[in-house]
């Protein structure tokens, strides 16, 4: 049992009667192979369980605290909540990266901050929790760690996709869509890893990295946005630079 995780366990408030879920759910595949004599497993079926259990959790709460939207609204909040970018926002808030078992080449890469993995983690560990002490108890853990998300009274339009919000920018800037570009595609087929950039005619936007180029292309867009508002306040936005046709 890392030492890391049964601190982070008992800051969170987190007991387990098997400590060796809680220890799966902090193994990265990466560590797996490296050390395949090890005798431990990966947190990816963890993750796999854990999506589902989010799911079904950020539905029920969404649907009780947002009584007067329709389907197609609460579908985007949960979407913004239980996406990549938004589980690993919640991550980060509870330092799930700080306790991540990696390989030592994803190490050397920055993997403990990605995006990708602070996500897993964190559905990872709903998942040992679930399995642990049931679905009342991950209902509880969920609902304190993403309350802010849960709860937010934000209008939907800021609630979509990374992408979407950037298409529709450029689009209402300059009447054309950004386009993204693979930087790189690296890694064995079980653990690949993509780096892709935006950019608007000819222009980088941003830049982003996942598990696969969907993924990679939801962060790059993240990423623009993010330097688009940063641009905005210093009055240099990228995009108003760029001739409408």
């Amino acid at each position: 049992m890392p030492r890391s995780a049964l601190e982070l366990a008992d800051r969170l408030g987190l007991e387990f009667d098997d400590p060796s879920l809680l220890a799966e759910a902090f193994v990265h595949s990466s560590y797996v192979n490296e050390h395949p004599d090890a005798g431990v497993a990966a947190n990816e079926r963890l993750e796999f369980l854990g999506d589902a259990v989010l799911s079904v959790v950020v539905s029920e709460a969404l649907f009780k605290r947002h009584r007067d939207e329709p389907e197609g609204v609460l579908t985007t909040r949960r979407a913004a909540v239980v996406s990549t970018f938004g589980l690993a926002r919640i991550a980060r808030r509870l330092d799930l990266g700080s306790a991540v078992v990696l390989g030592q080449g994803a190490e050397s890469s920055g993997e403990r901050a990605r995006s990708s993995v602070l996500a897993g983690l964190f559905e990872a560990l709903v998942a040992a929790i679930y399995l642990d002490r049931g679905l009342a108890a991950a209902r509880d853990f969920i609902l304190a760690a993403a309350a802010p998300e849960i709860d937010a009274a934000v209008p939907v339009d800021d609630l979509k996709a990374p992408k979407s919000r950037l298409q529709e920018r450029a689009f209402a800037a300059t009447g054309r869509p950004p386009s993204y570009r693979i930087v790189s595609n690296e890694g064995p087929d079980h653990d690949r890893h993509f780096v892709v950039e935006v950019s608007l005619d000819g222009t980088i936007l941003g830049e982003g990295e996942g598990r696969n180029r969907r993924e990679a292309e939801t962060m790059a867009a993240s990423a623009a946005l993010e330097s688009l508002e940063a641009a905005n306040g210093d009055r240099t936005d990228p995009l108003a630079a760029q001739p409408a046709p």
